[in-house]
């Protein structure tokens, strides 16, 4: 089986990140990476992250240079043979959407969804 990681991008959008996040908890499917990179946010995101430590594989709460030197953060640790970008405020499709889309990644090396 493929392994995947989900990275998640903030940067002051607490609900946003909580709505993100809590679609990704709900997954049927668990065996994944879960990282979040926030940039240094002042609204409650880290006390968020820091309420949920122990539901996230690894995250970070540090200024950034914006969104893509975000991204390459949440690269740059990333384990998974495949990367999942969901960022704050963005919702999974459904519960057991990872489930259903984990036994596709065999048969691509990039698969898209709308």
């Amino acid at each position: 089986m493929n392994s995947l990681t989900i990275i998640t991008i903030n940067y002051n959008n607490r609900d946003g990140l909580e709505r993100t996040m809590n679609s990704v908890f709900s997954q049927t499917y668990e065996d994944f990476e879960y990282i979040i990179i926030d940039g240094g946010s002042t609204d409650g995101s880290k006390e968020l992250l820091e309420s949920n430590t122990q539901k996230i594989s690894c995250w970070i709460s540090e200024p950034d240079k914006g969104i893509y030197n975000a991204m390459n953060k949440g690269i740059k640790v990333a384990k998974g043979e495949y990367l999942l970008f969901l960022n704050s405020g963005d919702i999974l499709y459904s519960a057991d959407v990872i489930e259903k889309v984990i036994l596709e990644l065999d048969q691509a090396d990039i698969i898209s969804g709308s």
